[in-house]
């Protein structure tokens, strides 16, 4: 099989992959899905496929092509308008300032998402049979938006799709991109113990089992368990047709697992897909209409010829990353914190939470309110750090102009929220973290028209139970109708943290305030 072949075979494995996994995108396994569901009569746009496109377009509009995180991060603000998850805390990290790679790494919930792997197969295709150029290009650009594993996951199989332009074996295959991987990694780790796990013979269902017990946690796009998922089914399966399946019915973020499982086959054999996968998606290209400002190639055909083209005309020529200086106090949002309890208050001042009931008043303070900051939009507090039963914030916000938005403030624990005095949302803890503002759990956020200006919020938090050391909580205020986070809804001009103001709360060694203390807390 020539390269091109190979080139174009990566994309229809992709697209039948995504295809097959967008039904089922965050349902955990063991589902059972043997064909798509609905079957579909032509391609079905994908973010997994969308940005790959959008990169090679930008790049090719350069005179001298170099992948560069700088050039992809203005992709993003130029061409992208997806909210969700990690792409939407990159985007707007790079509104208010901060260039890759803290985009990715500061104050973002999500380093750990899918977000970077399903962009693997470009830099592969752009580098075929040199695993290090393609991880190199694969780190430019999952930067922008991931961190630690986060990165780690896209490099890793940004160097095994390189490398299956070359080798066939998945054993040299998996050894070769682990090569490129930091050993104490998790994702080293789930790729050898996803391996361990088929090599002793089990069934995919109890190799499934078997991660999610070791790597799995509430988000289910997070890329240690999805990567895990990719190698059971590509190390189980005897086929195209089994493999996707299999990968596709370990659950959790089926559409860019499948996706990336079907890639690789495709690199591998471009002809091992069957027609009746290939029969109903077509060769167009269709993208999501949040791409914009692009002409894309019609057909995946095209864009195999782009892409070959542009592999030619980077000629093999490395990233040259610049350093950037950032100081993470700069971007502190103020705060005043206080401390009260209702232990001693009628039923009629608290409800079974201990809070306020709904439509209540602001609970009276045991102390005075004192200034202090937050390290960004997500805090973990210990329960140690707790002075009384129920934490007060005090903050305020600015919607910079929309009218229609979104507050979420998605945490674990029981919380109610005023703004200028009045109340206006309270819910009970989730039992899942999920801060995304476009699907975040129900009750952790509340919809309604912003006046022009600079309110004011005030948020009570309840202490956590004896049996959790820690609370956790992330807030965003973001457009109604697109739910892009807003710019600096939450630094105020006037309002910056005074220099010598404690951030809160303090960092202490078991517990991590920030991501950029720790990448793999979660």
């Amino acid at each position: 099989m020539s390269y091109k072949d190979k080139i174009m075979g990566c994309w229809m494995g992709k697209a039948v992959g995504g295809t097959l996994g967008q039904t089922f995108e965050g349902l955990d396994g063991p589902l059972d899905a043997t064909f798509y569901e609905p079957v579909p009569t032509e391609m079905v746009p994908n973010d997994d496929l969308d940005l790959q496109v959008l990169y090679a377009c930008v790049l090719d509009k350069q005179e001298a092509p170099i992948v560069d995180r700088h050039v992809l991060a203005s992709a993003w603000r130029d061409h992208v308008e997806f909210p969700w998850n990690e792409y939407g805390v990159g985007m707007r990290n790079l509104a208010e300032g901060i260039a890759p790679p803290f985009t990715g790494s500061f104050d973002n919930w999500f380093t750990c998402g899918e977000g970077a792997a399903i962009r693997s197969e470009l830099w592969a295709c752009l580098a075929p049979g040199a695993p290090d150029l393609a991880a190199a290009y694969s780190y430019e650009d999952a930067c922008f938006d991931h961190d630690g594993d986060g990165i780690w996951a896209p490099v890793f199989l940004a160097r095994l799709q390189s490398l299956a332009f070359i080798e066939s074996d998945p054993d040299k295959l998996i050894d070769g991109a682990l090569a490129g991987v930091p050993s104490d990694s998790e994702i080293s780790h789930v790729v050898i113990r996803a391996r361990e796990l088929v090599r002793s013979g089990r069934h995919w269902q109890s190799s499934r089992a078997a991660i999610v017990a070791e790597f799995g946690n509430s988000d289910f796009t997070d890329v240690r368990v999805n990567t895990g998922f990719v190698i059971i089914g590509w190390l189980t399966g005897n086929d195209f047709e089994e493999r996707i399946c299999i990968t596709n019915n370990c659950g959790a973020d089926t559409d860019s697992s499948t996706a990336t499982i079907g890639a690789l086959l495709g690199i591998l054999d471009p002809n091992c897909i069957p027609e009746r996968w290939l029969a109903p998606i077509g060769r167009d290209l269709v993208l999501n209409e949040e791409i914009t400002g692009i002409s894309p190639p019609p057909t995946l055909d095209e864009f195999t010829d782009l892409v070959v083209d542009l592999a030619e005309r980077l000629g093999g020529r490395e990233p040259e990353p610049t350093a950037t200086e950032f100081d993470p106090a700069a971007h502190r949002i103020a705060v005043d914190i206080a401390w009260t309890n209702t232990a001693h208050e009628s039923w009629e001042l608290r409800d079974l939470s201990e809070l306020p009931p709904e439509g209540s008043g602001i609970p009276k303070l045991r102390q005075p309110w004192q200034p202090a900051a937050l390290a960004g939009t997500w805090t973990r507090i210990s329960r140690d750090d707790f002075e009384d039963r129920i934490l007060m914030v005090r903050l305020r916000y600015d919607a910079r102009g929309r009218e229609n938005v979104r507050l979420m403030f998605n945490t674990t624990e029981h919380f109610r929220i005023w703004n200028d005095g009045e109340y206006l949302h309270g819910s009970q803890g989730t039992q899942r973290m999920f801060p995304a503002p476009h699907m975040a759990p129900v009750g952790q956020f509340i919809d309604f028209a912003a006046e022009p200006g600079v309110h004011e919020l005030v948020v009570a938090v309840t202490r956590p139970p004896e049996n959790r050391p820690l609370g956790e909580w992330v807030i965003a205020l973001v457009e109604g109708d697109s739910k892009l986070w807003i710019e600096n809804a939450f630094r105020i001009s006037g309002h910056e943290p005074a220099a010598d103001a404690a951030t809160f709360p303090s960092p202490s060694p078991n517990r991590r305030l920030s991501i950029n203390e720790d990448h793999t807390a979660r």
